[in-house]
């Protein structure tokens, strides 16, 4: 790809837990990143990266330079956001009047109507806001879609684990603040919520059982599913076999009863997910608004009692 024919990125968010994937599908999709943006200057990652990117800790200063290079016919195409998730709906919006794409990491905004308004600033500028729903590009997860489409019969029963331990300092940055992040649920679980309504339709019916600091978990029945689910980021969930190995994630989805193996292939998703965006196939936001719909509710959802049908077999422990 000659210099020409690359996209300019911005970043923002270039110090966080996922900028590192964001930076590596720049790179690898054979683009470049021109600047980037966070209050906290330990970004010394960018040097493995893009070290001719200017780097910016005020906001307004970004957005000045964004602004500035559009005026000089060197502006962005993209902006890459991976700030906290409450810094979404503003960054979006910046990326859009600052004349680039957005392209998010979910969640992208906390609510469902945030996203009716980012669709109104998308008419406005005439750009369009993309998001990182990557297991809709994962192998083993398109094939079986395929077999769940091409097959025949009513509602599966599904059973989803998911827990991602981790330690104190979770609970004590903006991660741990629901106002924030929008819950446990809405930070670590709503790419599984996509990944459900992609696979089985639309949500009919949400019920939460538990919802702490450290454990959400409830049901749902959707067009061709009835689904308890569970999310955890408490290491003490973990099968204890897994555990005894030094494992600290478990993924588990089973369909009727067979386990569905996904563990491998994500690697390289991120890209994958760059690709398909940059090639106008990306996640849009009708795509990802079912997820932001759902967690919305699981946040605001009074607890019930589950059943044996419904409560998740991990709560019965």
């Amino acid at each position: 790809m000659t210099a020409s024919e690359q996209k300019r990125f911005g970043l923002t968010g270039a110090s966080g837990y996922i900028a590192p994937r964001h930076l590596k599908a720049i790179k690898d999709s054979g683009n470049t990143l021109v600047a980037a943006l966070d209050p906290f200057d330990s970004v010394g990652i960018l040097d493995s990266y893009f070290p001719q990117a200017e780097f910016f800790t005020q906001p307004e200063i970004y957005e000045r330079y964004l602004h500035d290079a559009r005026r000089r016919g060197q502006g962005v195409n993209y902006v890459s956001i991976c700030s906290p998730n409450y810094l979404h709906d503003a960054h979006i919006r910046m990326a859009l009047r600052a004349g680039g794409d957005a392209l998010c990491e979910k969640p992208i905004v906390l609510n469902p109507e945030d996203i009716t308004a980012l669709k109104e600033v998308e008419a406005e500028t005439g750009q369009r806001v993309w998001t990182i729903l990557q297991l809709r590009a994962h192998a083993a997860l398109e094939r079986l879609k395929a077999e769940l489409d091409g097959s025949a019969g009513g509602k599966r029963d599904v059973d989803l684990s998911y827990i991602t331990s981790r330690g104190t300092w979770y609970l004590r940055s903006w991660k741990g603040r629901e106002e924030q992040s929008g819950g446990l649920a809405t930070n670590i679980g709503v790419h599984f919520y996509d990944m459900l309504s992609w696979m089985f339709g639309h949500i009919e019916h949400v019920e939460v059982h538990e919802r702490t600091e450290t454990v959400c978990a409830g049901y749902l029945e959707l067009d061709r599913a009835r689904v308890r689910w569970f999310l955890s980021i408490d290491p003490s969930y973990i099968p204890e076999a897994l555990s005894a190995k030094g494992q600290r994630t478990y993924r588990s989805i089973t369909i009727d009863g067979q386990e569905v193996e996904f563990s491998e292939g994500f690697t390289d998703l991120h890209t994958e997910v760059y690709r398909r965006t940059l090639a106008g196939q990306g996640f849009t936001l009708d795509d990802t608004f079912e997820a932001i719909a759902t967690v919305a509710q699981i946040r605001k959802a009074a607890l019930t009692t589950p059943t044996a049908d419904t409560g998740h077999r991990f709560l019965r422990r």
